[in-house]
């Protein structure tokens, strides 16, 4: 029998720290916040005896998981939802958006709060907006002398493989806002870490560990239930792609959303999937096979329209590559339809300037390399020595777990 694993909202009791004992709490949640029960982590923080909840905040999606699209604002709200410890209607306790007029927590919001908790899924992506909510909420919990208390989480793709250039800071957004690779290889709590040493040094910071989870464990080998952390992030496979795939948001591709598989299909009307797929095969790209199909989308782009593209199978996870992947994707699309292929223009996550698929990659590299008919091969060298001087300058540093 798989022995489960414990979050830090499974040790959350045990562990809290001492010196917050009796404090007023914020805590930072999305559906995917539980605990190895399912137990929601605003019922497991209405229980406890270490703390008092006091109010809810959400990152982009909602803090019910509600909002569909990236880039779709939510206002915060009183929460109405029923308590099953005590059967009464509503915490009455506000809930902030963190993804509307403002992505920080702003002075008027921390007002009666001693400590922010965070415990959100993350997907392993740099890209990913969660972990840059996170470093909003550092920032405002330093800048108002609060506490800020990080319930770790597992990265479900592992935290023993990076790939992906890392952000150079001319390209920094709300999809990256410090180096990082794209595929990071990180917890929550290690990025917290990471970001606490280098930039805010003087935050009190507290991060309850998890107890079980290994550098290469991935998501379905922890016995925990995936609760999808965002309406597309479906299922492990699609976090397996997304660090190449979501690439795509940064063109006219569809990148599979409105398909019952988002990031694993992609296409676009002009494609001829079979000519796609042979393109493809001819990088020899390793741990994955493309599937030729046609597809319509229901929602965003191409919605309603007949498009050829393929489907991403990936057969072996550890050599799969998923930014290499997306490169030859863009490239493969780029070379064989130059008349029809297009970057998307901004705006892109509150970026209204920069192209989005420059500030995705975190560099305007990628998209000329790939415009310069620059070989696969070589644009891996570049990305792969980024990768090897942060894990070796920083990276290393700050992991919790072996």
């Amino acid at each position: 029998m798989k022995k489960m694993m414990l979050t830090g909202l499974d040790n959350i009791e045990k562990h809290w720290p001492k010196k917050l004992y009796n404090s007023r709490v914020g805590l930072v949640v999305h559906p995917a916040s539980v605990n190895r029960k399912l137990g929601h982590a605003v019922d497991v923080a209405i229980k406890s005896r270490q703390f008092e909840l006091k109010a809810l905040f959400g990152p982009q999606h909602g803090i019910r998981g509600e909002t569909q699209d990236n880039m779709v604002e939510w206002q915060g709200f009183t929460d109405k939802k029923l308590v099953p410890a005590g059967g009464k209607q509503g915490t009455g306790l506000p809930v902030y958006s963190l993804y509307s007029k403002t992505r920080k927590p702003t002075p008027e919001m921390l007002k009666g709060i001693d400590a922010l908790v965070f415990d959100i899924q993350d997907a392993g992506s740099r890209y990913y907006t969660f972990i840059w909510t996170m470093e909003l909420c550092m920032q405002a919990c330093l800048e108002n002398n609060k506490s800020f208390v990080i319930l770790d989480r597992p990265n479900p793709i592992g935290g023993h493989i990076t790939e992906g250039a890392v952000l150079d800071m001319k390209y920094a957004s709300f999809v990256g806002q410090r180096p990082l690779p794209i595929r990071h290889g990180m917890t929550i709590g290690e990025i917290g870490n990471y970001l606490k040493d280098e930039f805010y040094q003087k935050l009190d910071l507290h991060i309850i560990k998890m107890k079980g989870w290994r550098r290469k464990t991935w998501f379905d080998m922890t016995g925990l239930p995936w609760i999808m952390p965002s309406p597309n992030m479906s299922t492990l496979d699609t976090a397996t792609v997304y660090p190449g795939m979501c690439l795509l948001e940064g063109t006219i591709l569809s990148e599979g959303r409105g398909t019952t598989r988002p990031f694993e299909i992609f296409g676009a009307p002009f494609i001829e999937p079979e000519a796609l797929a042979q393109r493809l095969e001819r990088f020899k790209l390793p741990g994955v096979v493309f599937r030729p199909l046609y597809f319509q989308p229901t929602f965003q782009k191409h919605a309603g329209k007949l498009c050829g593209g393929a489907q991403i199978h990936v057969i072996n996870r550890e050599k799969f590559k998923p930014f290499k992947t997306g490169a030859a994707i863009l490239k493969a699309v780029h070379d064989l339809y130059p008349k029809e292929f297009k970057w998307k223009g901004p705006p892109y996550e509150y970026e209204t300037k920069k192209l989005p698929i420059d500030i995705l990659a975190g560099t305007d590299r990628l998209r000329k390399d790939i415009e310069g008919g620059k070989d696969l091969e070589q644009m891996e060298e570049w990305w792969e020595e980024e990768c090897r001087c942060f894990n070796k300058m920083k990276r290393k540093k700050y992991l919790i777990y072996e």
